[in-house]
């Protein structure tokens, strides 16, 4: 049993989840994270710490097509292994249904290293 990331990180994206985790198992897209089965230890300190609920044990019911997505992803996308501010508009999108439809990206994120600073964007960026 591994975590998997469901549809309602998409627009949201808070990282509280990879702050806890012990293995660097989060890769990030422009919109949401994923979690690699390969790399995830399966100790579960992530499930909780992740204010959407959007973290699922691969175990659960309903998981469409969330665990090959996380798969798929996190062979293309970087790697996170720091927290980082949630994305704007998470508190708007926080339980919206469908939203994998409607805006899931496989646009890759800016990722970053453990012991690596967060990138600040440039004004106007």
């Amino acid at each position: 049993m591994t975590f998997v990331v469901i549809d309602n990180c998409i627009k949201c994206k808070y990282t509280d989840c990879v702050a806890v985790c012990p293995v660097d198992c989060f890769y990030e897209g422009v919109n949401m994270l994923v979690i690699d089965p390969d790399v995830c230890i399966d100790c579960g300190v992530c499930e909780p710490e992740c204010p959407a609920q959007a973290i699922k044990a691969d175990t659960a019911k309903n998981l469409g097509i969330f665990p090959k997505l996380n798969a798929d992803m996190a062979k293309i996308w970087p790697n996170l292994a720091f927290k980082r501010k949630a994305l704007p508009e998470a508190a708007e999108f926080d339980g919206k249904p469908n939203k994998y439809e409607a805006f899931f990206s496989a646009d890759p994120g800016e990722g970053g290293a453990k012991g690596a600073k967060p990138t600040k964007k440039k004004k106007g960026e």
